[in-house]
C-alpha cells in the first residue's frame, strides 16, 4: 500500500455511481454532464476500484481465473423498455447491445471477434 489510508466510504460511493452509470444506458460523458461529475475522475475511480478488485486475496477463487470467468448481474428489472434484447457490459465499461431475435450464429461470431481482438 500506499502509505495513504484507503477512505471506504469514497470507495463505496464511487462503486455506487458506477454502477449507476452502467445502469443507466448513457454514455459516460452524458452520464457525468448530468451528476456534475467530472469525467476525468469517473474514469480514475473506475481504474482503481477495478485494480483492487484484482488485487490478489480478493474475490472469489474464480478470480484467479478471471479470463475464463463469465459473470451476469441483473442491472434492470425493466428491460422491456430497452430496444435491445440484452446488454453486455465489459469489465473496461465498453457495452453491447444485442438486439431482440438476433441468431445464436451471428452473436458467436460477434463475441469470438471481440474476445479475439481485445475489442
Amino acid at each position: 500500500m500506499s502509505g495513504r489510508q484507503r477512505d471506504v466510504k469514497k470507495e463505496r460511493y464511487w462503486a455506487k455511481v458506477i454502477g449507476e452509470a452502467a445502469r443507466s444506458g448513457q454514455s459516460i460523458r452524458a452520464f457525468c454532464r448530468e451528476k456534475s461529475i467530472k469525467e476525468s475522475q469517473f474514469y480514475w475511480w473506475q481504474r482503481k476500484l477495478r485494480e483492487r478488485s484484482e488485487e490478489p486475496g480478493r474475490g472469489e477463487e474464480a478470480d484467479r481465473n478471471r479470463d475464463t470467468v463469465t459473470r451476469f448481474a441483473l442491472v434492470s428489472e425493466d428491460g422491456g423498455q430497452m430496444e435491445a434484447g440484452i446488454e453486455l457490459v465489459f469489465a473496461d465499461g465498453r457495452r453491447l447491445r444485442v438486439g431482440r431475435g438476433v441468431d445464436e450464429a451471428t452473436l458467436r461470431t460477434v463475441l469470438t471477434a471481440v474476445e479475439s481482438h481485445g475489442c
